[in-house]
């Protein structure tokens, strides 16, 4: 049996089908590893310069990989960390329920709804043709939206990602689509984000 509980509902929904592919699972992982992955996580606070003008990074971020190679997005270099305990268990979860296997994750730490992520996409070389995300909240609902690229006719697309919940986008899903984690002056709460990828 799991030591951390991790495994709940399987269940899932399909969130976007069209010029890739998004899937939800709530009820994903239990909350239990919260305060274990608050403390074991190397939180950093890095800063970014933008039309001239530095500013903090709107959360707290730290990056892990088997293979010791660092991560840049941003024009920001993200020293590596090894998998440690909790976040290795969650790794090794995701691969036996879901069959792929991550050897990287970009956690963040949203600490309120002043902590935000700005529109992007994830499609940095090093991560491959066809990036595999998955994403796991733990903490503060937060809303999250997908805006297609070039295609006016499609709606943004948004969602509540969940305490516990699971977000797998793969395919070209991020040729196609931006997303976002929108400010949120309502939301008082921490939610901690893991972004497990394959570099």
């Amino acid at each position: 049996m799991d030591q951390f509980g991790l495994f709940g509902n399987i269940e899932s929904e399909e969130i976007i089908t069209t010029d890739g592919q998004c899937t939800y699972y709530p009820n994903f992982i239990s909350h239990a590893t919260y305060d274990e992955l608050y403390e074991e996580i190397n939180w950093r606070q890095d800063q970014i310069t933008l039309f001239g003008k530095t500013h903090n990074v709107p959360r707290l971020h730290a990056w892990y990989n088997d293979n010791n190679d660092s991560y840049t997005y941003s024009k920001i270099k993200l020293p590596v960390n090894s998998f440690e305990s909790h976040l290795a268990q969650i790794r090794e979860t995701i691969a036996t329920k879901l069959g792929i296997y991550f050897n990287s994750c970009l956690c963040n730490l949203y600490r309120d709804g002043n902590d935000y992520a700005a529109i992007h996409a994830d499609d940095e070389a090093e991560l491959g043709e066809n990036p595999i995300i998955a994403s796991v909240s733990i903490g503060a609902k937060r809303k999250f939206v997908f805006k297609h690229k070039t295609n006016k006719g499609l709606d943004k697309v948004s969602l509540d990602l969940e305490d516990c919940s699971l977000l797998l986008m793969k395919g070209s899903l991020q040729h196609y689509w931006k997303h976002e984690l929108p400010r949120s002056k309502k939301i008082k709460d921490p939610r901690i984000n893991l972004t497990f990828r394959q570099l």
